[in-house]
């Protein structure tokens, strides 16, 4: 604040009305000019002359002493503090998350191989079952009535060839003693032949109406879990319905699959130096799934060999990773995400919050040396942890970015750096 201070001097008692006002509006004048601005008027008699000088001198050196005592602002106080990453090369593993779709390592639809109503149903929908366990019966009595048919004409067979047999014995010894010609007996034998095969043909109908009783029970081809089962006893089925009687699925081990597109296939196929697509997939690191709740699977699974065609309505190409279930924690047709992990040997990882998209393109905010802030276009690895990126193009290791509040920031903006700690930012990132 500054201090104006004028002097008056008053010759005689006649001009002292007029000097007074005078002296009002001047004050007046000062003090509106400027709020900062005070005037101090000192009206100076005739006879107060010898004090005068030294009235001024005390009046200013006060001044002075209460303008140094006043604290000063800070220059910087108005500029805003940002956190900003130095950025280093560092290995790293980043995880690229797939959304994929879970399978049993078989889906066995039951399906009636007869006609026939339902009698019996010997499970529920979700049971677990093992291999041979029976799941319904089936009323169809006319093949018990095949059976014994058949049974009955296997009897008659067995008849005419017993009676065949003793024709041939009968007439061998004739023949031989040439009381009765050759013909006899190769006729005789010949009817023995066509009993014999008549006997075979008996057989095979035996089997058949055993093999179409025995349709009747249906039993679990393999071990699993019950699906679910849309007709209930006394329903009609044969063997040409659309719907099954319900599906077994084995999920000891399980399937995720998921689809990348021609890029990510081709990128894959540079990163490995197998020639063969089996041992490119052999060679990748064990992945990790995040089932629908968010919970990480307990075991890591494997990639193994899927589709090697790529559709050419979708061009994407399908793959799948083996899981071994546990306690049948996983259901066939549940949903997932699939994390697959990459190593990076010398990466600049930028966090994905420090960057923004503009026009399909990539910034960041760079801090220059006179700590301002200017954004440069970066080009970013096809990763997507929903953390970090790795940086290809646009950054060098040394490079400042702002990490955090670069909504409210734009080009040649002066910002007050804070440094965060790299170490303390990626560790916490894991958590």
């Amino acid at each position: 604040m500054k201090q104006n201070t004028s002097i008056v001097t008053i010759g005689n008692r006649a001009s002292f009305v007029h000097t007074m006002v005078y002296l009002y509006l001047l004050r007046y004048s000062l003090f509106s000019a400027s709020v900062k601005t005070v005037a101090k008027i000192t009206v100076i008699y005739p006879w107060q002359k010898p004090f005068a000088y030294l009235h001024i001198l005390l009046l200013s050196l006060s001044m002075m002493i209460l303008g140094c005592n006043r604290p000063e602002e800070s220059a910087s106080s108005d500029i805003p503090e940002y956190p900003v990453l130095t950025l280093v090369p560092r290995q790293v593993t980043l995880f690229t998350n797939y959304p994929v779709t879970i399978q049993g390592y078989q889906n066995v639809e039951i399906r009636p191989r007869i006609d026939g109503y339902i009698e019996t149903i010997y499970v529920d929908e979700g049971a677990i079952v093992q291999k041979g366990d029976p799941l319904f019966q089936i009323n169809a009595p006319q093949y018990e009535q095949e059976v014994r048919t058949a049974e009955a004409d296997i009897e008659i067979a067995q008849a005419d060839l017993q009676a065949a047999e003793m024709e041939v014995e009968r007439i061998r010894p004739l023949v031989e003693k040439s009381i009765i010609g050759n013909y006899e007996l190769e006729s005789a034998k010949s009817t023995l032949k066509s009993r014999m095969a008549s006997l075979a043909q008996a057989e095979a109908r035996l089997a058949n109406a055993r093999t179409n009783l025995g349709y009747t029970k249906i039993n679990s081809p393999t071990n699993g879990v019950i699906g679910e089962i849309p007709h209930r006893i006394g329903s009609l089925v044969s063997s040409n319905m659309a719907e099954p009687l319900t599906t077994v699925s084995n999920v000891e081990r399980f399937y995720a699959y998921l689809s990348i597109n021609e890029k990510q296939f081709l990128d894959f196929r540079e990163n490995s130096t197998d020639t063969t697509l089996e041992g490119r997939v052999e060679s990748l690191p064990p992945v990790k799934l995040l089932l629908a709740n968010g919970t990480e699977f307990p075991r890591p699974g494997t990639i193994v060999p899927g589709s090697g065609i790529i559709d050419t309505q979708t061009g994407s190409l399908s793959i799948r990773a083996s899981f071994e279930n546990i306690n049948y924690l996983v259901r066939s047709g549940s949903s997932g995400t699939l994390m697959i992990p990459q190593t990076y040997d010398s990466a600049l990882l930028i966090p994905q919050k420090a960057t923004f998209e503009l026009q399909g393109e990539r910034f960041a905010y760079v801090v220059q040396d006179t700590n301002t802030v200017q954004s440069v276009s970066i080009e970013v690895a096809d990763n997507d942890d929903g953390q970090f990126f790795i940086v290809e193009e646009g950054l060098q290791p040394g490079n400042k970015v702002v990490v955090e509040g670069i909504g409210s920031l734009r080009d040649g903006a002066q910002i007050n750096p804070k440094t965060v700690n790299a170490d303390r930012l990626y560790r916490e990132s894991d958590h």
